[in-house]
């Protein structure tokens, strides 16, 4: 772990949150996928041992060497009453410094935020937990019911190695447990002027794809009609500029619907990218949960200029709504044809909860004591958590990591994006939100 950055900012009265947080983007935890990870375990070993201070004991697993993930279970006042998991993940995507305006593993501090990969994506949120186990058990009390706090590995690369591999093989540490929550859900965002708050009730489909083309391999000076990169070329274009029409499930319905009645339109005057838009930044998650999308991220064919390569090869991200992904797929292989493989490298399925029940009502509550007046609205992600793996075994996840953000921030954009960042007192109130859930639900 690198010293802590010399910057005017940096001063000893940091809240623990942020302290917290500051330690772990300073672990390089950087997943490339596909297996390739600088790790999890030192970042693993830290949070284990401030859950060792709390008088917890936690349990360290490799899926794999360097790929570990931590679970503790603190006891709660009522222990008939369901276990929730809290849970975050502790691997991070890749981070280009270059293009970076501060080191992305320095945990720097400056101009009031936490700077650094990590800082949203969600070693925040880790961060959080940590703060708020301390607050509930440093003044020896106890929250409500069993918590299973569980810090994995892998989540960036589908969880394979994090929590689809305990939930495979170690089912038993999630035993009582009936809700779970962790990332992208519980920040504010701007509407119309008014703050309000998104709660994850579901999250789209993931399908990891690759496309394959092939054609005859040769020197660069022929005349040569099937070759494999154009062949690919052409696939990518298609998939990367269809348009999926929009189409609404019951969570993203209710939440143009709320959106509409804050704005006091009709919302059948407003089409729902409209209503989407009207979000300001937040607009950036909502109008992808509205449909399907699937976006080439990386093509890779070639190894001379002057010759014809044999294979070209694409990875698609595709998202589909839940339940739909087999027509997704379908439709995929009509799009790019016959003459192109498609290999699914992952898959994993869509969630969608309604937005009502005890956990609902007591997370619209706590938000409502520390932020009075301001609507807390369901929304659908358009990515994925650790989550999809916790609904093996029956529990129902939530997006709750509580942040209040200023309205210009554009927080969607901070996820993966360059110059990655949280106000530090938006982790002070996290911390503070979280806490109190924790004691009373």
């Amino acid at each position: 772990m690198t010293a802590l950055a010399s910057t005017p900012d940096a001063a000893d009265a940091l809240d623990l949150t942020a302290e917290i947080a500051r330690d772990l983007i300073r672990f390089d935890t950087t997943n490339y996928g596909e297996g390739r990870s600088n790790g999890e375990t030192d970042a693993a070993e830290y949070v284990a041992e401030k859950l060792r201070t709390l008088g917890l004991k936690p349990e360290l697993f490799d899926a794999a060497p360097g790929r570990t993930s931590v679970v503790a279970r603190v006891p709660g006042r009522d222990r008939n009453k369901g276990a929730l998991v809290v849970h975050g993940h502790l691997d991070v995507v890749p981070a280009e410094p270059a293009n970076w305006s501060v080191d992305p593993f320095g945990g720097e501090i400056k101009d009031g935020m936490l700077w650094g990969r990590g800082a949203v994506d969600m070693k925040n949120m880790d961060a959080m937990i940590l703060a708020s186990l301390q607050d509930i058990l440093g003044t020896g009390a106890a929250p409500e019911r069993d918590l299973v706090i569980a810090f994995f590995a892998d989540e960036e690369a589908g969880g394979v190695l994090g929590s689809h591999h305990l939930v495979d093989t170690r089912p038993e540490l999630f035993a009582g447990a009936t809700e779970a929550i962790s990332e992208v859900g519980g920040y504010s965002i701007s509407i119309g002027g008014e703050r309000a708050y998104l709660l994850q009730t579901g999250e789209k489909a993931l399908i990891w794809l690759k496309l394959v083309a092939h054609g005859p391999a040769g020197h660069g000076s022929r005349l040569v009609t099937d070759n494999a990169i154009t062949r690919l070329a052409e696939a990518v274009a298609k998939v990367g500029r269809r348009d999926w029409p929009i189409r609404l499930t019951g969570t993203t319905r209710q939440l143009l619907s709320e959106i509409a009645r804050i704005l006091g339109v009709d919302p059948q005057s407003m089409g729902p990218d409209e209503l989407a838009l009207a979000t300001g930044t937040a607009s950036g998650f909502i109008q992808a949960s509205l449909r399907t999308t699937m976006n080439p991220t990386v093509l890779q064919a070639g190894y001379k200029h002057n010759v014809i390569p044999d294979r070209a090869e694409a990875l698609i991200d595709l998202r589909s709504l839940p339940g739909e992904e087999d027509a997704v797929l379908a439709e995929l292989a009509e799009l790019v044809g016959p003459d192109i493989e498609i290999i699914v490298m992952h898959r994993d399925v869509g969630l969608e909860t309604d937005f009502s029940g005890p956990l609902i009502d007591t997370i619209v509550q706590t938000l409502g004591r520390h932020d009075p007046g301001a609507p807390v609205l369901p929304y659908l992600m358009p990515a994925g958590t650790d989550n999809k793996a916790l609904s093996k075994l029956d529990i129902k996840g939530y997006g709750f990591a509580p942040l209040k953000l200023p309205a210009d921030l554009d927080f969607p954009a901070l996820f993966h994006g360059v110059d990655e960042r949280v106000p530090l007192d938006a982790l002070v109130f996290g911390r503070t939100v979280l806490t109190d859930l924790l004691s009373t639900y």
